[in-house]
């Protein structure tokens, strides 16, 4: 583990303007229009050009760096999906989300009157009571993945009852699952009245509608799967569950942000995004809040519009700001496990 050396006279961030969170998702839905869905095109080429040029548009440094980590540390929904997950280890979790900021490196930043979490905690439904009570008092929200998570092929009232189970347990979020089938068959019809259905479950709990992007095979059909959901009543799109063989992509990312660019454009009505599953460098994040702030504006750098789906992200974001406040690198093992 590498030493840390006394802290820099200018690594203070507390003198950042915050972006302004001034939208919410507002999303009711409108009736399914499959003319607006068949006119979705994607230029591939364009987006693969685009999504290349992200990493090299912007560069920031020192503060300024330091404050987008900060920014992105706050819309982490802190996840555990893992087939041994025990009491204990979501309750570490929970803690971990109440304090994802060392305290002293929290003070070191000039941040130590800022009250300063992660977005929200994701867990399997027998976990919600468990993460509820250890996050007690905190606001930080409790989001359960659902619908037969991560393949979403239980027979649909089973789905629809796990909907509703973990909403009557105290889920303030609900991670949803598509079914792929009506994307790739082009079942529009189907694939609305699913999201629809799983969206009045969910009664006032907020839900994020995760598309599976890697099982969708185009791009053409990421857009399209987009435009269905918003159109369901989604609060928020997905681009996966983190158990796909590829997860969230840059590619996707814009095809997916600019739907909601143009649902909102033709509707008013607002979306939130959440790039999920392998990311898991501060460097990789910030690249998807250049994308959010290029495409859609600042609205969206803000944990209402905007999550990372991780848990490993968390821990190399606070060693990226011990770097900025110490000029030393710790090793990962120096830092809480998230």
């Amino acid at each position: 583990m590498t030493s840390p050396t006394a802290p820099r006279e200018s690594a203070s961030v507390h003198h950042l303007p915050n972006t302004r969170p001034e939208l919410h998702p507002d999303n009711p839905g409108i009736p399914l229009d499959l003319g607006m869905v068949a006119r979705v095109r994607v230029n591939l080429s364009a987006v693969e050009r685009r999504a290349a040029t992200l990493p090299t548009r912007r560069t920031v440094k020192k503060e300024w760096q330091a404050a987008w980590l900060v920014k992105a540390l706050q819309c982490i929904d802190l996840t555990t999906l893992s087939g041994d997950d025990t009491k204990g280890r979501v309750e570490r979790l929970c803690a971990k989300a109440r304090q994802p900021l060392r305290i002293d490196l929290k003070e070191a930043l000039g941040l130590g009157d800022r009250r300063i979490t992660v977005a929200a905690v994701c867990v399997y439904h027998r976990f919600i009571e468990t993460a509820k009570a250890a996050l007690a008092g905190s606001d930080i929200p409790v989001a359960a993945v659902s619908t037969a998570f991560p393949a979403g092929l239980a027979p649909f009232e089973t789905r629809l009852a796990e909907v509703e189970a973990s909403v009557a347990a105290g889920a303030d979020e609900i991670d949803i699952v598509i079914t792929r089938e009506h994307v790739l068959n082009g079942d529009w019809p189907a694939l609305y009245e699913e999201v629809k259905a799983f969206k009045a479950a969910c009664g006032p709990a907020h839900m994020k509608t995760i598309l599976g992007t890697g099982d969708l095979r185009t791009l053409r059909n990421v857009g399209r799967a987009s435009f269905v959901a918003m159109m369901a009543g989604t609060d928020f799109i997905k681009t996966s569950t983190g158990k796909e063989g590829v997860n969230a992509t840059l590619p996707v990312a814009l095809v997916m942000v600019r739907a909601i660019r143009a649902y909102r454009e033709s509707t008013g009505h607002v979306v939130g995004f959440k790039p999920a599953g392998g990311i898991s460098t501060a460097k990789a994040a910030m690249t998807y809040q250049f994308l959010m702030k290029e495409e859609l504006g600042n609205a969206w750098l803000e944990p209402a519009l905007f999550r990372f789906g991780a848990s490993s992200l968390l821990a190399d974001i606070e060693r990226q700001l011990e770097y900025f406040v110490t000029g030393r690198y710790a090793s990962f093992d120096h830092h809480a496990i998230a």
